[in-house]
């Protein structure tokens, strides 16, 4: 499970990785939590686009911005073995819009010293071993305001298990399934987003340990500034180029 990660914006990831130039001010807070706003990578006819997206993924069938909402606190995350039938992520599924998701970095629970913490998690800080930006692979949405016509952009990380994971199989309760994002090489950034849906469940797998770095991390004195958002994004104009 991933419930907040630090989006990437740096210049050197986005133009030499993305093939992107870097937004002089980004629309989004420094830190995103579920129902705050980041950016994600999405196919389009030009190839691939950025457009801002809410943390939290709203199907088509939501029925009105409360229920989008209500779904939207459960959405954040889609188990790889289950995306494809479950009802909120199957139609983002069927009609392949996969998402890339840029971070630095993400931030999981680890229960290995609560006994000194007062039985409390430490925030871990999870990142790659060089320190550079990756991405994860996700699904986007665009739902539609039947009150106010306005369409809405959302997206949902895709997870596998984690269990036994050198890195991410130490993070959550003891007794819980580990859970981790499904990080995509950089080599297949457009792999992934032109991919069947056959093919995309190949890239359903565990990231290397070894190229992973893992530890513990401040804990904000307070959420980001940003207030989260009553309905999802509006989709913005189609037109930051990336391959």
């Amino acid at each position: 499970m991933c419930t907040n990660f630090i989006p990437s914006a740096r210049t050197d990831f986005l133009d030499k990785r993305l093939g992107t130039v870097a937004p002089a001010a980004p629309g989004w807070p420094a830190e995103t939590y579920p129902g705050y706003n980041a950016p994600v990578v999405v196919r389009s006819s030009g190839g691939a686009a950025v457009q801002l997206a809410q943390f939290g993924m709203v199907p088509p069938w939501s029925k009105d911005a409360r229920h989008a909402r209500e779904l939207a606190r459960g959405t954040y995350n889609a188990r790889s073995e289950t995306v494809a039938i479950k009802p909120s992520f199957r139609h983002a599924w069927a009609a392949r819009q996969w998402a890339l998701v840029p971070m630095e970095c993400f931030f999981e629970p680890c229960w290995e010293d609560a006994a000194t913490q007062g039985g409390r998690a430490t925030r871990w800080r999870i990142a790659m071993h060089d320190q550079e930006p990756f991405a994860v692979a996700g699904l986007w949405e665009r739902w539609t305001d039947k009150a106010s016509g306005e369409q809405a952009d959302s997206f949902t990380l895709l997870t596998v298990n984690a269990d036994g994971h050198p890195v991410m199989g130490r993070m959550h309760r003891p007794g819980d399934e580990k859970r981790m994002p499904v990080i995509v090489p950089a080599a297949h950034y457009a792999d992934w987003l032109h991919a069947s849906p056959q093919q995309a469940m190949a890239f359903m797998t565990r990231f290397p340990a070894e190229q992973m770095h893992a530890e513990p991390a401040p804990v904000p004195r307070a959420a980001p500034t940003a207030a989260r958002n009553a309905k999802p994004q509006t989709p913005p104009p189609e037109n930051l180029s990336l391959f």
